[in-house]
């Protein structure tokens, strides 16, 4: 071969390896589309794996590239849970796997703040059920939970988290049941199922990505003060309070850089008894985009500071383009904020979480 043509041959490669798949670096600016049969195809394009990637967290890459794997329940080497994440060292930096099998695990779950880098997974055939009946008025709302998750990097994907208390009576206090609570930086959430009355999930604090799961409950329960992107995940309003609230935000202070985006996700439920948040602190601070609501929600849609429909004090409780029964707006408390498609975008977007920097499609196997 002469060098002319050897040269032509390595120019057609270079060209090739520049516009192949493979190169095309994830992106987080790209919004979420309008029409919700995108969102999949949207999301596999713009959050590409591990080998696709640039500008990961360097931690993140490490971890990933020396991953363990454990397992637990029938046929696996751990009874429990606990015995699986106490096998984990402290100041953990290799990404860990948990593959759960099948069935229930009644147990108290927490992943300490120094084991990072855990993921739960399960057959979503056959997902566990990590159940507890812990209450505030034994543990403290917050740490109420059936599995408390301090570390970062922490996933979960086809896992049932439930807090089997009782439905709170309305007559004493600390009745409160937390299935989840995380605490941790950079958590992801696939396919996951959450259940409880008031308190189910306790976004806690740093950023988080819920995608695909179900999270149902009576009083506040979704609730904390994380930076937060709830995608295509249904809200379920159970039947039988005077007053039920899906969301309590809890930024304290207009500085703080946290706030809920529901988008695309499905409010379910009837009787026209909730609201899709309240003021719960004084900046708090919740969106809800693109999602399908039905007639579970009053008219008037949001709850002001304090729980005063007519004060939204500090709080920024904004729609945007949602559908159904419990989404006309008419009734809104002049406080709500109907947003522009400019004021929409960037909760439309990874970036609101800096996903470009560690968030990764979920796993398909243990």
């Amino acid at each position: 071969m002469g060098t002319l043509t050897q040269n032509r041959v390595i120019v057609r490669l270079l060209l090739l390896l520049c516009v192949c798949p493979c190169s095309v670096l994830s992106d987080d600016t790209v919004p979420v589309p309008a029409e919700k049969a995108k969102i999949d195809s949207w999301f596999t394009e713009n959050v590409q794996p591990l080998s696709s990637r640039k500008g990961l967290d360097p931690a993140l890459i490490k971890a990933e590239a020396e991953a363990q794997h454990l397992t637990v329940g029938k046929g696996g080497k751990f009874k429990t849970i606990t015995e699986a994440i106490k096998s984990i060292p402290t100041k953990n930096t290799k990404r860990q796997i948990i593959t759960i099998a099948g069935g229930n695990y009644t147990e108290k779950v927490k992943i300490e703040y120094t084991q990072h880098f855990i993921t739960f997974f399960a057959d979503p055939k056959d997902r566990p059920n990590i159940i507890f009946d812990g209450t505030a008025d034994k543990y403290g709302t917050v740490y109420s939970a059936t599995v408390q998750v301090e570390a970062d990097y922490f996933s979960a994907v086809n896992i049932n988290f439930v807090n089997s208390a009782p439905r709170p009576s309305g007559k004493k206090e600390k009745e409160q049941a937390v299935a989840l609570t995380v605490g941790g930086d950079k958590a992801s959430f696939y396919n996951c199922k959450f259940f409880g009355f008031q308190d189910t999930l306790c976004d806690n604090h740093n950023k988080h990505f819920y995608k695909d799961c179900y999270i149902e409950g009576t009083v506040d329960f979704v609730f904390g003060d994380a930076k937060t992107m709830f995608l295509n995940t249904e809200l379920h309003v159970i039947d039988g309070n005077r007053m039920a609230m899906i969301s309590a935000h809890g930024r304290k202070s207009e500085k703080e850089d946290t706030g809920f985006a529901f988008v695309h996700c499905k409010v379910t439920g009837t009787d026209k008894v909730a609201v899709l948040g309240r003021g719960w602190f004084d900046y708090s601070k919740t969106v809800f985009l693109y999602n399908e609501v039905s007639d579970a929600i009053k008219p008037e849609g949001w709850l002001g500071l304090h729980a005063n429909t007519n004060e939204g004090g500090g709080c920024y409780f904004a729609e945007y383009k949602n559908t159904g029964k419990g989404a006309d707006a008419k009734s809104r408390p002049k406080f709500v904020h109907m947003l522009t498609d400019a004021e929409a975008k960037p909760y439309l977007c990874l970036s609101y979480i800096e996903a470009s920097k560690w968030l990764l499609p979920p796993i398909t196997k243990g």
